[in-house]
C-alpha cells in the first residue's frame, strides 16, 4: 500500500512538472513569436556574411567590430532608402491624382465598347458606370463609394505590411551584425546543440548546414538579388516610376525559381507604347538576358555550396511567404534546404553503415568448398 501511495505521489509530482514546464515553453513561444522569423533570418544573414566580414575585417586592420557596424548600417540604408524614395514619390502621385479629381481635370478613358452591355446580367451597370466615369469620375467613385473604400483600406493594409516588413528586415541585420562579431561563440553553441542530439554526427551536421545555408544564400538569394537589381537598373534607365516596387517583384519571383521574365515581359510590352521603338527593344533584350542570366550565376555561386534540388527551393520559398511573408520567402527556402541536406547526408551515411554490416557478416559465413 505505502508503495501504490509513493508512485501516485511520484506521478503527480511529474504531472505537475511536465505542466509547469509546458506551459512556460507555450508562453515564452507566444512572447517570443514575433521575433523568431528575424532572428532566424539574422543567424542565416551572419553566417552567410562571416566570411566577407573575416576578409574585410584583415583589410581594416582587425576591426571586426566596426565592420560589423557598418555593415548593419548600410544594409539598413539600403532597405529604408528605396522605399523612402517610393514612398515619397507615390505620395506626390496620389496627391496630383486627387487634386484632379477633385477638379475633374481627367479625361483620359474612352467611352465603354458597345459589345460590354451585351454581357449578361452585368453588361448594362458596367457600361453605365464606365460612360460616367468617362465623362464625370468623382460621380463613378461616388456610385462606387463601398468598393472604393474597401479598395483604400486593402491599400492600407498592404502599405502597412510593407513598412512591417522593411522594419523586420533591419531588426534581421542589425543582430545579424551583433553575431557576426564573434562568429566563434555562436559556433560553439550551435555545435554543443548538435552534439546534444547525435554526439558522433553532430559536428558533421553542423558544418553540413553552414555549407548548405552559404551554398542557398549565394546561389539561390544572391542571383536573385543580381537579377533584381539589374533590371531594376534597366527600368530606372527607361525612367520608370515603379522601378522599385518591380524590382521587389523580380526579386520574388527569382527566389521562387520562376524566371524573371514573367514580370519583366509585360513591363517591356508596355514600354513600346510610352518610349521609343528603338528604347523599348533594347529594354526587352535587356529584360531577356536578366532573366537567362540565371543560367551562368547559379552554377558558378552553387559550386560554392551543396546541391540542392530547385523544387524542394520553391516550395520552402512559397510555403514560408505563405507562413510570414517577405521574409518568409528567404527563410523558408534555406530551413527546407538545410533539412533536406541533413536528411539526405543522415539517409546516405545510413545506407553506408548497412552496406558495411552486410559485408562483414557476409566475410564471417564461411565459405563452403
Amino acid at each position: 500500500m505505502k508503495t501504490e501511495n509513493n508512485f501516485v505521489s511520484l506521478a503527480i509530482d511529474a504531472a505537475i512538472k511536465l505542466f509547469l514546464l509546458g506551459l512556460m515553453v507555450t508562453l515564452s513561444y507566444q512572447i517570443l513569436k514575433p521575433f523568431v522569423m528575424p532572428v532566424l533570418w539574422a543567424i542565416i544573414i551572419a553566417v552567410a556574411f562571416s566570411p566577407m566580414i573575416t576578409k574585410l575585417s584583415g583589410i581594416f586592420g582587425g576591426k571586426r567590430k566596426l565592420v560589423c557596424i557598418l555593415f548593419g548600417v548600410i544594409a539598413a540604408a539600403i532597405l529604408i532608402v528605396p522605399v523612402i524614395l517610393l514612398a515619397s514619390t507615390s505620395l506626390e502621385a496620389m496627391q496630383v491624382l486627387i487634386e484632379d479629381l477633385k477638379d475633374n481635370k481627367i479625361s483620359f478613358i474612352p467611352p465603354a465598347p458597345e459589345r460590354l452591355a451585351d454581357i449578361p446580367l452585368v453588361g448594362q451597370k458596367l457600361t453605365d458606370l464606365w460612360n460616367l466615369a468617362a465623362t464625370d469620375i468623382p460621380a463613378a467613385l461616388s456610385a462606387t463609394k463601398p468598393f472604393a473604400e474597401n479598395l483604400a483600406a486593402q491599400l492600407t493594409a498592404s502599405v502597412g505590411g510593407l513598412l512591417g516588413t522593411v522594419v523586420q528586415f533591419v531588426i534581421s541585420f542589425a543582430i545579424a551584425a551583433v553575431l557576426m562579431i564573434s562568429p566563434e561563440k555562436g559556433f560553439a553553441v550551435t555545435r554543443k546543440i548538435s552534439l546534444s542530439f547525435d554526439p558522433v554526427r553532430g559536428e558533421e551536421f553542423t558544418k553540413l548546414t553552414i555549407a548548405t545555408i552559404r551554398g542557398v544564400m549565394t546561389g539561390v538569394v544572391g542571383v536573385a538579388v543580381i537579377q533584381s537589381v539589374l533590371a531594376t537598373i534597366g527600368m530606372v534607365a527607361m525612367g520608370m516610376s515603379t522601378a522599385v516596387l518591380i524590382g521587389v517583384l523580380v526579386l520574388i519571383c527569382a527566389v521562387v525559381q520562376l524566371p524573371p521574365i514573367l514580370v519583366l515581359g509585360p513591363v517591356a510590352a508596355f514600354t513600346y507604347s510610352t518610349h521609343s521603338p528603338t528604347a523599348a527593344t533594347i529594354f526587352l533584350i535587356w529584360s531577356f538576358l536578366v532573366s537567362a542570366s540565371d543560367g551562368v550565376l547559379k552554377p558558378v555561386l552553387m559550386a560554392r555550396g551543396v546541391d540542392t534540388p530547385m523544387l524542394v527551393i520553391l516550395l520552402g520559398a512559397i510555403g514560408g511567404m505563405m507562413l510570414s511573408g517577405i521574409i518568409g520567402l528567404f527563410v523558408g527556402a534555406v530551413i527546407v534546404s538545410i533539412s533536406y541536406a541533413v536528411f539526405m547526408a543522415w539517409v546516405n551515411e545510413k545506407q553506408s553503415d548497412d552496406e558495411v554490416e552486410q559485408e562483414s557478416s557476409n566475410d564471417a559465413v564461411p565459405s563452403e568448398e
